[in-house]
């Protein structure tokens, strides 16, 4: 009995020591094993008289049973160290503030379209959306841009493999011009009956902004970019109209009268004379500095005619300008490409609180 007792001693000692599931199980082996204390002194009845092996046997059992429920208290007590450790790594602090979800907020480029529509729409011009993908005629052709003229090379770059139910190739707009000759024709086509008449119908004032497409990627130019485009076509409008617009426009843009204009010789397909707009800020980093900002010109008189008016009759501008480049400008931001990345850190600046 004295024997007994020692192993089961032993055993509750091996148990207590063992730090981790694994030594326990080893420590189990040593006395409850194949090999173990108390299975040899199993094995060892067979040698006895059945009296003596009857009382042997009811011993070791007490002695395997004490084992068994040492070992068992172990495994439980290792158990809940186990957890009350993971309990305390994920412990919560009540006394933290709680996570809040991030709020949303318009991309900086869409803030810029908001703002040059307001003030657009101060002046009372119409905002106009349409097809991002156009057809050749509209893109090019109606904007005297016909195939093969050399004007088209630097825009005539994306194109659809599918044509529309005129047999008209689809492609990309490179401009939002497409949709001057929309609104024009439809505002032509509600006037009609006045025009036949010989009476005067309402000007056309409106603005295209949106989404453009060609092929050129840098640090101030990207394959997809945004645009607004303005018309304004009547029986009477002039350059001076055009330059007291874009003055009025470019000024309530960066609020500030601190800034002039001036109008340089150029060219393009639909306007005629043609004009690039240079913008030069009186005061801040940029003072001094012309910078280009905008083509435009008065409309030329075979687009008028695609527009379904006369061009004896009616006149007007139109410019087009860089809704990306200005939102640079008003930002101060020098690389194009960040405004598309993605990165929040970099948008998120432009959050209004």
């Amino acid at each position: 009995m004295t024997a007994l007792n020692a192993i089961v001693d032993a055993a509750t000692a091996a148990f207590a020591a063992a730090r981790a599931p694994a030594e326990l199980e080893n420590a189990k082996a040593q006395f409850l094993g194949k090999s173990g204390r108390i299975t040899e002194l199993m094995k060892g009845l067979a040698a006895l008289p059945v009296d003596e092996k009857k009382a042997q046997g009811a011993q070791i059992n007490l002695a395997k049973q004490a084992i068994e429920a040492a070992l068992q208290a172990r495994r439980e007590a290792l158990a809940e160290a186990e957890l009350q450790l993971q309990l305390q790594a994920e412990a919560l602090d009540v006394s933290l503030p709680g996570r809040r979800r991030g709020g949303g907020g318009l991309h900086p480029i869409a803030m810029t379209m908001e703002r040059i529509e307001a003030i657009f729409g101060s002046m009372g011009f119409d905002v106009a959306d349409g097809p991002e993908i156009e057809t050749d005629w509209y893109s090019f052709t109606a904007l005297n841009n016909p195939e093969n003229h050399p004007a088209r090379s630097m825009q005539d770059t994306f194109y659809v493999d599918m044509k529309d139910a005129e047999g008209r190739w689809l492609n990309l707009r490179p401009h939002t011009s497409p949709m001057q000759i929309r609104y024009a024709q439809a505002h032509a086509a509600r006037y009609a009956d006045v025009i036949a008449r010989g009476e005067s119908m309402p000007d056309i004032r409106v603005i295209a902004p949106g989404r453009t497409y060609r092929v050129d990627s840098d640090a101030t130019h990207s394959p997809m970019f945004h645009q607004v485009e303005g018309l304004w076509v009547g029986e009477n409008v002039s350059f001076k109209d055009l330059k007291a617009v874009y003055l009025d426009f470019i000024q309530a843009f960066f609020e500030t009268r601190d800034l002039q204009i001036r109008f340089r010789p150029s060219y393009f397909p639909f306007t005629e004379p043609s004009a690039e707009i240079d913008i030069q800020f009186g005061s801040g980093p940029l003072k001094g500095r012309w910078l280009e900002v905008s083509g435009s010109g008065q409309v030329h008189p075979q687009v008028i005619r695609n527009m379904g008016l006369d061009p004896e009759r009616h006149i007007g501008f139109a410019f087009g300008t860089g809704i990306d480049r200005l939102t640079m400008l008003r930002y101060g931001v020098d690389d194009l490409r960040l405004f598309f990345d993605g990165d929040l850190r970099f948008l998120s600046q432009f959050q209004q609180a």
